[in-house]
């Protein structure tokens, strides 16, 4: 046999894997759509079905494994590209400085909380970042982005998944009851809201349920929020390319031993070139939403192949620290956003 029919072959063998995880994002999506609950996402659903088909019957060296193993790294990539071209830079002169202001400290609290805390527990500091991301900025929209930029392991991306999804749902509850109780206006809860909830739908779910105007001026809030992916992955990619040359180690005549081009992750020039046409307004409004719902579907598939290539018994090695980091974490955002705001006489 050639080289040319092995590669093709080679491509077939993927089509069951990938086929099987689209299966599994499509169950999601209409699990999602008949859920009488609006903050459970597709996203969630996948990669739990994934974990429990893996759980029950392993897909590990099955015809499967290929094509599942391309979906949970190519799709995701391809995703995260595909991503930027619904994020508009020019979001941020909608919402206003205030906003902006309260971003800045709890995207600090997020990622200087979580690095102090991945420390004092003792945490693989991939897991600890994927926490922060998530609490910090969007949930899984910025774990799934972050997560190939520093080499996550499948049980770390689920376990942050996981985290994120669990404080959303006490947040959606106790949100608007905390709102009423400190008897904040319309705008002040929104700016809460959109600052402090992790998961956009989980944002829309808790804004309106206080008033439609809380729930427009947190949405709003949320979408600019979801523009620090890009400094985000950006500083992660620096750091990780710093880990790599510290592993890749140096020869005898001085030289690094490590080639850019092998670990630069080149999927994410995609995703900033996507963001940065869409900002200049090159890209139909109909034409971002197209290509903001195809990438969300992409992720759902990526996170199932994900969920089928999780262990169960390695999230349970990590215990409860890193649920407890998320725990405090998510604390911290939600009264660091409440602080700036008394601060700066909003409430």
């Amino acid at each position: 046999m050639n080289q040319t029919n092995k590669e093709q072959l080679s491509k077939w063998q993927w089509l069951p894997g990938i086929g099987f995880a689209f299966l599994i994002a499509i169950i999601a999506k209409m699990i999602e759509n008949i859920l009488p609950v609006s903050f459970i996402g597709a996203s969630v659903i996948a990669i739990f079905l994934g974990i429990l088909i893996n759980y029950f019957y392993p897909v590990e060296d099955t015809t499967l494994s290929s094509g599942i193993q391309f979906a949970s790294k190519r799709i995701l990539k391809f995703a995260i590209i595909l991503l930027g071209a619904s994020l508009n830079i020019a979001t941020i002169l909608e919402v206003g400085k205030i906003s902006l202001i309260v971003m800045i400290f709890t995207l600090l609290a997020a990622f200087g909380g979580g690095y102090l805390l991945g420390k004092a527990f003792g945490l693989d500091w991939r897991l600890s970042s994927l926490i922060s991301s998530g609490t910090g900025v969007c949930g899984g929209s910025a774990i799934a982005a972050v997560s190939p930029v520093i080499d996550a392991e499948d049980h770390q991306i689920t376990y942050a998944m996981s985290s994120t999804f669990i404080f959303d749902m006490f947040m959606i509850i106790l949100f608007p009851l905390m709102g009423q109780s400190l008897n904040m206006s319309d705008m002040s809860y929104g700016l809460w809201t959109g600052t402090a909830v992790n998961d956009t739908s989980s944002v829309v779910a808790a804004g309106y349920a206080f008033s439609e105007a809380a729930g427009d001026f947190a949405t709003m809030v949320k979408l600019t929020r979801t523009l620090a992916i890009i400094p985000i992955v950006i500083i992660f990619t620096l750091i990780q390319m710093r880990l790599n040359r510290k592993r890749a180690g140096v020869t005898p005549d001085g030289h690094v031993n490590m080639n850019l081009k092998d670990v630069f992750p080149w999927f994410i020039l995609g995703f900033l070139a996507l963001a940065l046409i869409n900002s200049l307004g090159f890209i139909p409004v109909a034409g971002a939403q197209l290509l903001k719902d195809i990438s969300k579907f992409l992720m759902v598939v990526a996170l199932a192949a994900i969920g089928l290539k999780t262990d169960l018994g390695k999230m349970k090695q990590s215990g409860l620290k890193p649920m407890l980091h998320g725990f405090i974490i998510s604390v911290l955002v939600i009264v660091v956003s409440l602080a700036v705001q008394y601060a700066l006489g909003l409430m």
